[in-house]
């Protein structure tokens, strides 16, 4: 799996707008139905919302990874968030999170949304990536760090 096959870059937002984490879940959910690869935006809020009050997705390190699935959703696919100021979230080591990855899929598809979890969570160990992507100042520098650790290589997305 590629990331760059579940993300575009207009699926990414530098700054931001959302000082919560319900907001800010709701500010991805929002990129992802602009661009129709959500049919209900509402309906996938309240499934990412009661997903994530079941146990925080906050995973440590200034980062948070809520996901859900919902048949509003056609695809596998993510966006990512980096707030101006981090987000208090309920990570397990106590820490505000400075960026948020979004990911959801069909219902039908746990098998690949376990294989994106997996790919993103490797993906964010590596300290100097995960560091390079906290400083990224714009959209498009955060979606060319993650072009580059894929090695460039894209399946372009409608």
């Amino acid at each position: 799996m590629n990331i760059l096959d579940i993300l575009s870059s207009d699926a990414i937002k530098v700054p931001l707008e959302a000082t919560h984490k319900q907001a800010a879940i709701e500010e991805l959910v929002d990129l992802l139905s602009a661009k129709g690869i959500v049919t209900d935006g509402p309906s996938l809020k309240r499934a990412v919302w009661e997903r994530e009050q079941q146990r925080s997705t906050g995973i440590g390190e200034g980062l948070a990874i809520p996901h859900g699935k919902s048949t509003s959703a056609r695809a596998l696919t993510m966006a990512i968030g980096k707030p101006k100021d981090a987000i208090e979230f309920g990570s397990i080591d106590r820490k505000p999170v400075r960026m948020i990855i979004l990911l959801v899929s069909p219902t039908d598809r746990i098998a690949e949304h376990i294989q994106a979890l997996g790919k993103v969570s490797r993906l964010m160990t590596n300290q100097q990536f995960r560091a390079a992507c906290y400083e990224a100042g714009s959209s498009n520098d955060l979606y060319d760090l993650f072009r580059k650790a894929e090695g460039g290589v894209a399946t372009p997305q409608a």
